[in-house]
Parts: structure tokens; sequence; C-alpha cells
């Protein structure tokens, strides 16, 4: 009975990731012609009293294998919300699978880089796979060493 049991366990589990597995590969594609995101980006960090400076950097992926995308506005805040700087002056257009990064300038120290962000749009003129965009934090504090990454998140949607 016990050897049936541990049969049954295993088949559950089996069925269960296999269906996990199969959604995940299954998940739909989002055709788009723009959208704009909200992008994390702190360039200071805060710990035990101690304040040292993150290299950020957010890397931008073109994902559709057909069209190009224009980046249409990359503009950089503060924690309070503040536009500190507009890294674009004229749109760049990425073609089909192109990446680029954008690398904040000047960080912003203490309080004003903790939840510092960007604002980036993207447009096109073909509804596309949609692009693919993260932040990258990278810092040191004497012998220790600080990463992560941050995911964006999409507060407008151009579907037509």
């Amino acid at each position: 009975m016990q050897k049936l049991l541990k049969v049954l366990l295993a088949m559950v589990i089996t069925t269960m990731g296999l269906s996990l597995f199969t959604g995940l590969a299954a998940a739909e594609v989002k055709l788009l012609k723009g959208q704009t995101y909200y992008v994390p980006c702190s360039t200071s960090y805060i710990s035990g009293g101690y304040s040292f400076n993150i290299k950020a950097t957010i890397l931008i992926h073109n994902a559709d294998p057909n069209n190009s995308i224009n980046l249409v506005r990359i503009d950089f805040y503060n924690s309070s919300g503040k536009l500190v700087e507009k890294y674009l002056q004229q749109p760049l257009k990425l073609d089909a699978l192109a990446a680029t990064r954008i690398s904040v300038k000047e960080p912003l120290a203490g309080e004003e880089g903790m939840a510092a962000h960007f604002i980036i749009q993207w447009q096109s003129e073909a509804k596309v796979v949609e692009p693919l965009i993260e932040g990258l934090f990278i810092g040191t504090s004497g012998t220790h060493g600080y990463s992560w990454t941050l995911q964006p998140r999409i507060i407008q949607e151009v579907a037509n």
C-alpha cells in the first residue's frame, strides 16, 4: 500500500510539473504598437547607517524578429518624482532583435536616489512583440559587493 501511495504521489507531482512547464511555454505573445514603462532605478543604497552609490543600467531589447521599434521617451526622475534628465532628444530606432543600454549618468545620492526611476516609452507602426526591459544594479561598500535586477511595470499600452 505504501509503495502504491509513493507511485501515485510521484505521478501527481510529475503531472503538476508538466502542467506548469507547458503553461509557461504556451504563454500568449502580446503584439502591441507601443507601451510606457515605469522602471525602478535606485542609484543609492542605505544599510546600517552607511550609504553608497549604485551603478544603474537599463537594458532594452527589441524582441521582435521582423520589425523595428522607436524609443520615444527615456526620462530619469528622483525619489520625489522630479524630472532629473531627459535621455533622448529625438527618437531612437531599435532594429529587429537589436538592443541598447542606458546608464545613469549622474547617480543621485541618499534619499534622492533610493527610489529614483525611469519612464520609458516606445512606439511602432506595426504590431510587434513587446520588448524586454530590465534594470541591472551593481555596487560595492568596502569588501562587500551588491547586485540585483528589477523588472519594469507597464503603465500604458497601445494595442491598435
